[in-house]
Parts: structure tokens; C-alpha cells; sequence
């Protein structure tokens, strides 16, 4: 068309046609650019974190809300008998085995705690009828007498009464065909990295919310001890969710809500959550299957990690596209006006897909 507008002669048109044709080859951005959250991945794998797509990579650096769990996530979850306070005519040695016995076929830690206190010789021929309630307890049958383990809202669901003074933190009542038998202490213990981890969050502008099944007098020690400001006590696994959904709804448009457990009671949570992070090392199967980010040393610290990998390989990604755009434009407009042969748009082709795909490659080395 321009040598038929009299503007030059079509060999030299022909030319600057061909060299428009090699730079507006695309190969700088469609290698680079996967090939940076490619390199994220592997980056993060070395470190622990395993990410299971590059969406949730970019997800990430935009997390400004990140909800725990409590236990096993911010706290070891490796609980521990420390006493039993019986009510009425009930030994605390058979109120020991019998608590032993209706939580000897759960995988809870709470339930692991209990059973490896009493120790061996446990006969499970006894147990005639097992239920476990999700974030309540255990009801069984052991000998005909109905047996109830379980946190203060389950004696209230079945309609027990028990001595008030007896209501403390990190407390599993019993009760024994619905008389109120007594309680066994239980401590658990804060990871070494949750307090500092929570601190490095908020000094990053990422909101910590800590949603639990604990009771509300010992969620509120808790967070005092981590740092966190909000937090929702007393919750079941669908309490869990709707709490979700609200912070999810409170959210900007482009940020991201992350939800962090380890336990098939967060299971829900972590699906409806933009990114759900679960604690593998310890966590249940059914977490790391619905996770799309999974921590697998349990280390909470792990997380500020994959917030420093996601934010560097975003980075990446946008300095690729603008290089790559950038020297293309210039090499297109140098190349119409006549300035730009072939060899530049040779570099402008492979020469910046080169350089692209190197800088890739510092992702995998965050």
C-alpha cells in the first residue's frame, strides 16, 4: 500500500514487513511469563510450601485477610493430660478408661491425648455404640452406660448440669447416663514462630482473624498471647464457613481472603476460602486435599515465605511483560520508520525471549 501511495519502493516495504513479522512474534511472553510462576512453584517446593497452581501463586500476593484455625495451625495441637477433677462417687482412674475408651477411635488430638495418657490395656470389646459429634465431643456406650466426652456446649445441648466453678479453659467434661462426672485438664501449647508470624503479617497489612472451636475465655488468652485483635470463639465446622462467607463478602474486589487449618473440621473453610492453606505435616487428609496451598513442615513462619515468594514472582512476571512489550514497540516503530533492520528485530524475537526467560528464572531462587 505505501509503494502505491508513491512512498518508497515495495522491496524496501517488503523488508519492513518482514522485520514487523519477527518482533511481533509473542514467544518472550508466552514462555517467560509461565515459565516465572513455573519457577515460583519450584522455588517454593524446596522450601516446604507446596502450591498447587500458579493462580493461587498470583492469588496470594494479594492476600489482605488470612484466618487460622487455633489448634494445630497456631498452636502445636500435641495436647497433654495434665489432670482429672471427678463429681460425685466416680474414681478418677475409671473415669480415666472410660474417657479413654469413647475417644480411643478418634483421630482427634484431643482424643489421641486422652487415650495415650491412660495407656495400654484399653478393652474396646466394651464399646457397644460409638457417635462422634464435630466440634462437640464423643456419646458411646460402654458396659449399657451412656458415655459423653466433650467440650461445655455439649453438656449444655444435652441438657447437663454441672458445678460452674468447674468451667475453665482447656477443660473435656464427662458425663456418665447424664450425670455430670467431671472434667479432665488439658493444656496445649502456642508454636514457637505464631506470635512473631502474626506480628510480620500485620506489619505487612494482613488483617489475622483466628476462628475456633476453643472455648471464649480460652480463644481470648490465646489471642492476647498471638497478637490477634479479632477472633470468634465456640465455632463448629459450619459455624467456621459462614464466617468465611461474611469476611469474604467484607472484602475489596481484588483481594484475597486465605483461610490457614489442619483438621477435617476447617475441610469446608479451606475450599470456600479465595486460597486455602492447610498445615500437612500433621494435618488431616482431608485439609491437604482441599487446601490449594499446603505448609508441610507446620510451620506458620512457612507462610510469610509464600507470601515473600508470591509477591517476587508477580513482580517477575510484570517486568517480563513490560521488557518484553517495551523493546517490541520501540523496535516496531524504529523498523515503520525504516531506522530497525532484521538484526535488531532478531533480539527484539529470541534476544528478548532470552533475557525474559532468565529473569524467569530468579523466581526459583526466592
Amino acid at each position: 500500500i505505501p509503494t502505491l501511495l508513491g512512498f518508497g519502493s515495495f522491496s524496501d516495504w517488503l523488508y519492513r514487513a518482514l522485520v514487523f513479522l519477527v518482533v511481533s512474534c509473542p514467544c518472550a511472553l508466552v514462555i517467560s511469563v509461565p515459565l516465572s510462576f513455573f519457577a515460583g512453584i519450584g522455588g517454593a517446593s524446596r522450601k516446604g510450601i507446596l502450591i498447587k497452581g500458579g493462580n493461587y501463586l498470583s492469588a496470594l500476593a494479594n492476600c489482605k485477610t488470612m484466618a487460622f484455625d487455633k489448634t494445630g495451625t497456631l498452636t502445636k495441637g500435641e495436647f497433654r493430660v495434665e489432670g482429672i477433677t471427678t463429681f460425685g462417687n466416680i474414681s478418677e482412674n475409671e473415669l480415666a478408661e472410660l474417657a479413654a475408651l469413647a475417644e480411643s477411635r478418634s483421630n482427634h488430638p484431643i482424643a489421641r491425648s486422652i487415650t495415650e495418657s491412660y495407656g495400654e490395656g484399653l478393652d474396646k470389646t466394651r464399646i457397644n455404640a460409638l457417635q462422634e459429634l464435630p466440634g462437640l465431643g464423643i456419646e458411646t456406650l460402654i458396659d449399657d452406660r451412656n458415655i459423653i466426652i466433650g467440650n461445655e456446649k455439649l453438656l449444655r445441648q444435652k441438657q447437663i448440669a454441672y458445678p460452674v466453678e468447674h468451667i475453665g479453659r482447656n477443660h473435656i467434661y464427662a458425663a456418665i447416663d447424664g450425670e455430670y462426672a467431671g472434667f479432665i485438664s488439658i493444656a496445649d501449647e502456642i508454636k514457637s514462630d505464631s506470635a512473631a508470624t502474626i506480628a510480620a503479617l500485620k506489619k505487612a497489612d494482613i488483617k489475622p482473624i483466628m476462628l475456633t472451636g476453643d472455648a471464649p475465655e480460652n480463644a481470648e488468652r490465646y489471642a492476647k498471647e498471638l497478637g490477634i485483635e479479632e477472633y470468634q470463639a465456640g465455632l463448629l465446622p459450619a459455624d467456621k464457613v459462614s464466617h468465611t462467607e461474611k469476611l469474604h463478602k467484607q472484602m475489596e474486589k481484588d483481594d484475597t481472603l486465605c483461610f490457614v487449618g489442619d483438621g477435617v473440621n476447617d475441610a469446608p473453610a479451606l475450599k470456600l476460602a479465595d486460597i486455602g492453606i492447610a498445615m500437612g505435616g500433621a494435618g488431616s487428609d482431608a485439609a491437604i486435599e482441599a487446601a490449594d496451598i499446603v505448609i508441610m513442615n507446620d510451620e506458620p513462619q512457612k507462610l510469610l515465605e509464600a507470601l515473600k515468594i508470591s509477591k517476587k514472582t508477580m513482580t517477575i512476571v510484570r517486568q517480563n511483560i513490560v521488557f518484553a512489550l517495551g523493546i517490541k514497540i520501540l523496535i516496531l516503530l524504529l523498523a515503520a520508520l525504516g531506522v530497525a533492520g532484521m538484526w535488531a528485530a532478531v533480539f527484539a524475537d529470541v534476544g528478548v525471549a532470552m533475557l525474559a526467560i532468565l529473569n524467569a528464572a530468579r523466581a526459583a531462587r526466592c
